[in-house]
């Protein structure tokens, strides 16, 4: 605990301990070494299975609970009490407040894991999806809007899987801004807004869509100069070996 060496705490012992099984004073034991190796496996182990269960996980899980949740508060008493979309919006506004948390601490905290790169993307566009529909069934969104929006999330979420060969497409401020002007408009569109705040959803929400065109076709350019690159360094390198 001091921090002295073994030797100096006791000096026998710290003698006879620092003479190994092969006789050769200060050369690790075979046995030890085994133990510690395998001490160290076990340990490994032992933090990658509780990784699992770390916060920003935790968060994530939280958010794919609340879409059926979401889903049975947005749709009770035929969709239109007030009070019942007031809680549909309380649920809607903790999934995304989840959304932000667990990906900063995921990262700043090292707590990223194989589950969370898949599940939180998917517990984003579940709960993003449930309210688009929702509402669109109900008649206070139009179907096309819900397209939109859906259809270019799916559609860059495949784009990154075609691409990820060539490279990863990070995201950008735009697509951050698109994601959070999104779910401002779909947060008023969830509680029942009459005067001039219905009004202000409704250009809330055409941001909301131009951006969320925008930033696709960016995406879209991104990845094709990524494969390019990337084509160009496979081809130099192909080239280069049969130099």
């Amino acid at each position: 605990m001091t921090g002295a060496p073994a030797s100096a705490a006791g000096g026998t012992s710290g003698a006879k301990g620092a003479t190994s099984a092969s006789g050769v004073p200060g050369a690790p034991s075979a046995a030890g070494d085994t133990r510690s190796v395998r001490g160290g496996k076990l340990g490994a182990a032992a933090v990658n299975q509780a990784s699992l269960w770390n916060i920003a996980n935790i968060l994530t899980m939280v958010r794919l609970v609340l879409v059926p949740g979401f889903v049975a508060l947005m749709l009770m008493d035929g969709g239109y009490d007030p009070v019942w979309r007031a809680w549909a919006w309380a649920a809607f506004a903790v999934a995304m407040i989840t959304d932000i948390f667990d990906g900063h601490l995921a990262r700043t905290y090292d707590l990223v894991t194989d589950f969370g790169k898949i599940a939180d993307p998917i517990a984003d566009k579940a709960i993003m999806g449930a309210a688009l529909i929702c509402l669109s069934s109900l008649g206070d969104l139009p179907w096309w809007v819900t397209g939109v929006i859906l259809g270019r999330e799916l559609g860059i979420t495949l784009l990154r899987f075609i691409v990820i060969r060539y490279g990863v497409i990070p995201a950008s401020r735009g697509g951050k801004l698109k994601t959070l002007t999104q779910g401002i408009a779909v947060g008023m569109y969830v509680l029942a807004l009459e005067g001039p705040l219905a009004t202000l959803r409704w250009w809330v929400m055409a941001a909301a869509v131009i951006l969320t065109v925008v930033t696709g076709l960016d995406y879209v350019r991104q990845a094709i100069v990524l494969r390019r690159r990337g084509t160009a360094e496979r081809e130099a390198a192909a080239e280069g070996a049969e130099r």
